[in-house]
């Protein structure tokens, strides 16, 4: 026969009272108190659970959140010497919104707003998803690889005033320096560092982008 250790055996001075190892079995609960346990069980078993993340996805923004709009930038021509003005707000609906007036004046010509930030590894993913409405005019995406950057990469885009998402092949945006198209490899896809949007339609002309979110895929 085993022998108990002295450690765990109760011993003949516990009363009858006790329970396993001297611990008083718990008093029944009172007939009200069972139905009331037993009612926030079935609220928590009926609760909608959130759904699972995507593993192919990374969203980037989603404007429904307020945090998404920190670390935003309004960058205009007035760096050159231009006269034009973007300005960057989220609207009571939750979505953030580009929009301002674009001047040819002073060789201006563009507004754009932009986000920078640790550089993240997005070799995963394939494409830039943005969820937004436009006023039919066209724009630029844009992307760094490392935050040292000394060129970007540009996808643009068409918006046609409804609700729409544009998907943005990551490999297939084409090296860019003030402006200037680059004879260089397009966008790697392994790194990103910055998201910026910019309109420079080379005319005068007011906008307004809307934007619900910013992801990859």
């Amino acid at each position: 026969m085993t022998r108990r250790s002295p450690d765990l055996d109760p011993g003949p001075l516990v009363p009858r009272m006790f329970g396993v190892h001297g611990v008083a079995p718990a008093p029944p609960l009172p007939e009200p108190m069972n139905r009331l346990l037993l009612c926030f069980a079935l609220i928590l078993a009926s609760a909608p659970t959130a759904p699972a993340a995507d593993p192919d996805q990374r969203m980037l923004f989603d404007f429904a959140q307020a945090s998404s709009m920190r670390g935003w930038n309004v960058e205009d021509d007035v760096v050159m010497g231009g006269v034009s003005r973007g300005r960057f707000s989220r609207d009571a609906e939750g979505f953030a919104v580009f929009r301002g007036e674009v001047s040819l004046e002073n060789n201006g010509g563009f507004s754009s707003v932009q986000n920078n930030f640790a550089p993240l590894d997005v070799a995963a993913y394939e494409h830039a998803v943005l969820r937004l409405k436009g006023d039919g005019k066209n724009y630029r995406f844009i992307v760094e690889a490392d935050e040292n950057a000394r060129h970007y990469y540009v996808a643009e885009f068409t918006t046609t005033g409804d609700w729409q998402e544009v998907k943005i092949p990551l490999r297939t945006m084409y090296a860019v320096r003030r402006g200037d198209r680059l004879d260089l490899p397009d966008y790697p896809g392994k790194t990103l560092s910055q998201v910026r949007l910019m309109i420079a339609n080379g005319r005068t002309e007011s906008f307004r982008l809307e934007i619900a979110s910013i992801r990859l895929e």
